[in-house]
């Protein structure tokens, strides 16, 4: 009888495969290679951009009731709470923070540097490459809520948060702000202005549009000094123990900008993994130490005076804006060291 089959074992030196077994294996790893190589390329076509990948966190976080769209500017799309949303793209996107009891601020800054109709937004848009919102939460008073939609019918120049409108929400409402404007526009950078301040859009424009090697880049007027520990300070910090003494280099809060790839790391990340401080300010400087960003310091940016390079004016350090803001736009408008510029209002303008 045969004897059965045997496992043989090899030690030593192995056999060497054959040229034609070689030429075989040659080919198969080609192919494996070659087919990988097409399904990686073709993952990168499918896949996402960077804006989809970091969505809208929904309307938990904040609701936007959606401003009329108008102007140029290219668009790309993108989905909220399964609502496909177009997303304006334009160099950079100016939101003013503002509030119910500021009705006269915004009614200076519509006759000096921000124009009061959607044609002039628009040429102002088209030749600073800036689009300028002014930015709002919601109040359970009935009739402030029935005020502001009778502005916002007029002007059409609001984005609104669903997010209630109270100095102590103001990290909230800075985060919504900074969401919301994500969603709604394809930017290099984003900004954040207060709505007591003069600001020249052609300067602003330039300082955006500079090169940079950094692409986190968080652009203000830097400060640092004590932490606020008294409790009768409208600066107050209850969590001074966490800051120690002094505070930590950040923008003032009055006007500063965020990159991209800032905001879109804010986006990606939920509410409940960040710390809020009282301060606005404080706070963002803090998520930008926490994100390793470039600090860019420009002092263009709180210039107590206008002057060949200031981009924005406010009484620093006496306000956090300026000091008695209705008037002092004004004011500030008739000087022609001020307003003269190819993209700002003329005074046949203002009425």
């Amino acid at each position: 009888m045969p004897s059965s089959p045997k496992l043989l074992l090899h030690h030593g030196r192995p056999s060497q495969p054959s040229p034609r077994r070689s030429t075989v294996l040659i080919l198969g790893c080609c192919l494996l290679i070659g087919f990988s190589g097409f399904i990686f390329g073709l993952g990168a076509l499918l896949r996402p951009a960077a804006w989809q990948r970091c969505p809208y966190s929904g309307p938990r976080t904040v609701r936007v009731v959606w401003e009329k769209e108008g102007g140029g500017g290219s668009e790309t799309g993108s989905s909220v709470g399964g609502r496909d949303v177009v997303r304006r793209k334009v160099m950079g996107f100016v939101g003013i923070q503002t509030g119910f009891e500021s009705v006269g601020r915004r009614r200076s800054l519509r006759k000096t540097w921000m124009p009061a109709d959607q044609q002039g937004l628009q040429r102002l848009e088209e030749a600073t490459g800036l689009a300028f919102r002014f930015v709002i939460g919601r109040t359970k008073d009935q009739s402030k809520m029935s005020e502001l939609r009778k502005e916002m019918a007029e002007y059409n120049d609001f984005l609104l948060l669903d997010i209630e409108e109270e100095y102590r929400m103001l990290p909230y409402k800075t985060l919504a702000f900074f969401k919301a404007a994500y969603t709604l526009y394809d930017c290099e950078f984003y900004v954040k202005a207060d709505d007591d301040i003069y600001l020249r859009p052609d300067r602003l424009s330039l300082l955006l549009a500079k090169e940079r090697t950094h692409t986190q880049t968080y652009i203000g007027c830097m400060k640092k000094g004590p932490v606020f520990t008294d409790p009768n300070l409208k600066w107050y910090e209850p969590s001074a123990y966490l800051l120690g003494n002094e505070y930590f280099l950040h923008a003032y809060g009055p006007i500063y900008a965020l990159s991209a790839d800032v905001v879109a790391s804010l986006v990606a990340l939920r509410n409940n993994s960040f710390r809020m401080f009282s301060n606005e300010d404080v706070t963002i400087g803090a998520w930008m130490l926490a994100m390793n960003v470039n600090h860019e310091n420009n002092k263009a940016l709180c210039e107590p005076d206008c002057s060949p390079t200031s981009v924005a004016v406010w009484d620093i350090p006496k306000c956090s804006g300026l000091c008695e803001p209705e008037k002092k736009m004004l004011e500030l408008h008739q000087k022609e060291s001020c307003s003269q510029s190819p993209t700002m209002q003329s005074d046949d303008e203002d009425d």
